[in-house]
């Protein structure tokens, strides 16, 4: 994709997330395979905000990669890119509250980001 048709999108992000988002610490991050992130690519700027607050990042995508589930997405992408501050199981509970067993059916979607200068 060159950068003439690379999109930014704005996504919210909850405030323990972002915060390791903006330190360059999380630099995966997980969405469910949703039609609107469908054509997510290398390239795209991802603008991160905090839900209800005017704080933003801007990351790069770097790469998109689907899965089947949330399990096999930290197995195959490690844990400690997802969050560093969580193990492998507090992730996957935290992540399964707030995507619910009919979201996650819908597929996993790994994004590798790389935080962008303000």
């Amino acid at each position: 994709m060159t950068d003439a048709t690379a999109r930014v999108r704005e996504l919210n992000l909850y405030r323990q997330y972002f915060d390791l988002v903006a330190a360059g610490a999380k630099t995966i991050e997980v969405r469910v395979t949703y039609p609107h992130l469908a054509d997510l690519a290398r390239g795209d700027t991802i603008r991160f905000r905090v839900k209800g607050t005017d704080e933003t990042c801007d990351v790069k995508v770097l790469r998109v990669t689907g899965y089947a589930d949330f399990e096999g997405l930290l197995d195959g992408e490690g844990p400690a890119n997802v969050n560093p501050t969580a193990t492998r199981d507090e992730q996957l509970a935290d992540i399964r509250a707030i995507y619910p067993p009919g979201k996650e059916a819908l597929g996993a979607l790994a994004i590798e980001i790389e935080l962008l200068a303000p």
